[in-house]
């Protein structure tokens, strides 16, 4: 028996496979063919692309977000000499892929709150779930993590700075752990003055020093929520206190992440900046891929920079930072708040300063759930979202 014969196929899902993640993802999978079998792809709105992708992987279903796109989606696969995918639309079609019974795993890489139900959807069926999608953790990670500790389902982190403090963790006793150092770019703005922020426009924060990414999570790598949001997420992963994790600025990206023990040891993972190695590891654990990719040359790199992060600068980070020891639904408001917030800067209605201070307003004004079940995290998200979208117009 040769040894692709032993290795048995694991069938997959992928929620968002249009966006940066889900096409690493597909890279994956295009160089072990052997391995994975594509089952379902979801996308939102990136019909062409989408397309694209099924006539190369073949799912058995495809959704998109509404009708209108099932539509375009179905014309453009007329022409394919392909067999043509069962094709549905909007939260049933996801939840419908996060669950389908030929899949063992789903990719959930969806942006923003738009991959909690679905997820949560693949957790109550019992599907493994590799999570990219790190607002489902920040909305409402108490929750999630108990259903998935009820359905024996573990979360394998795809986020670079998730992936590395888990592989720290391999093979010591949890209750040796100090802290996590979780790193941080910096963003494109980590030397410009606080002055000249009032000046900065979309297309200045689009282009992330080291990392090839979304527009959305690109601009909350230039404020730091995105490393606030990987906070929250870190806590709900790893059953830490937010106390007990360090956000420590580091521009190369070379450290992906640290995690220090109480005797003084400190642990890091290192690797080039590509999403793939991270990818790799969570469709494949407790094995590792041979992905082929190039360990960083260390004597070009000469040295590692560190540097304490600049709450006054970059206030969202600080309010992540209070959401998560606050809990209840700031986190959701804190997440949906910074989305519309985040959206409005793109479409020129704002200007970047008055990102942090719309979402500053709305968690002070906001009146919390304590120990909040799905629907009361749900409005609060919906109630934040009006909030700023109304503040945003004034």
């Amino acid at each position: 028996m040769s040894l692709s014969d032993k290795i048995r196929v694991k069938n997959l899902t992928i929620l968002g496979s249009t966006g940066s993640i889900g096409k690493s993802t597909l890279g994956v999978v295009r160089k072990f063919p052997d391995q994975f079998k594509i089952r379902a792809l979801a996308a939102h709105t990136s019909i062409d692309a989408l397309a694209e992708q099924v006539v190369e992987f073949l799912p058995e279903l495809v959704v998109v977000r509404d009708k209108d796109l099932a539509g375009k989606l179905s014309t453009a696969l007329q022409g394919a000499s392909t067999p043509h995918p069962y094709i549905m639309y909007g939260e049933e079609g996801y939840q419908k892929a996060a669950t389908l019974d030929s899949v063992d795993m789903v990719v959930s890489s969806m942006v923003g709150a738009a991959g909690l139900l679905p997820t949560l959807a693949a957790i109550r069926a019992r599907k493994q779930v590799a999570l990219a999608n790190k607002e489902t953790l920040v909305m409402a990670g108490a929750l999630v993590m108990r259903e998935a500790r009820e359905n024996g389902v573990k979360l394998m982190p795809i986020d670079s700075e998730h992936s590395a403090i888990f592989q720290c963790l391999q093979g010591n006793d949890r209750k040796d752990l100090d802290k996590i150092l979780l790193t941080a770019s910096g963003g494109p703005f980590r030397t410009v003055s606080r002055e000249k922020f009032e000046s900065l426009k979309p297309e200045d924060a689009l282009s992330h020093p080291t990392w090839d990414m979304g527009a959305k999570i690109t601009i909350d790598s230039s404020t730091l929520m995105n490393k606030g949001l990987e906070v929250i997420e870190a806590k709900w992963l790893f059953d830490v206190r937010q106390q007990d994790i360090q956000v420590v600025v580091h521009p190369q990206s070379i450290v992906h992440s640290m995690v220090a023990y109480k005797d003084g040891s400190v642990i890091a993972q290192l690797g080039v900046p590509d999403m793939a190695g991270a990818i790799a590891y969570a469709m494949s654990y407790p094995d590792r891929l041979p992905l082929g990719q190039p360990i960083p040359d260390f004597f070009a790199l000469g040295s590692l920079e560190f540097f304490e992060p600049d709450l006054e600068k970059f206030p969202c980070l600080a309010l992540a930072q209070q959401a998560c020891r606050d809990e209840q639904t700031y986190p959701a408001v804190l997440n949906a708040a910074n989305e519309i917030a985040v959206q409005a800067f793109l479409d020129h209605q704002i200007r970047f300063p008055q990102i942090p201070q719309l979402i500053e307003k709305c968690l002070n004004v906001h009146t919390p759930s304590a120990r909040p079940d799905l629907e009361q995290i749900l409005e609060a998200d919906a109630w934040a979202r009006d909030y700023i979208k109304q503040a945003a117009r004034s």
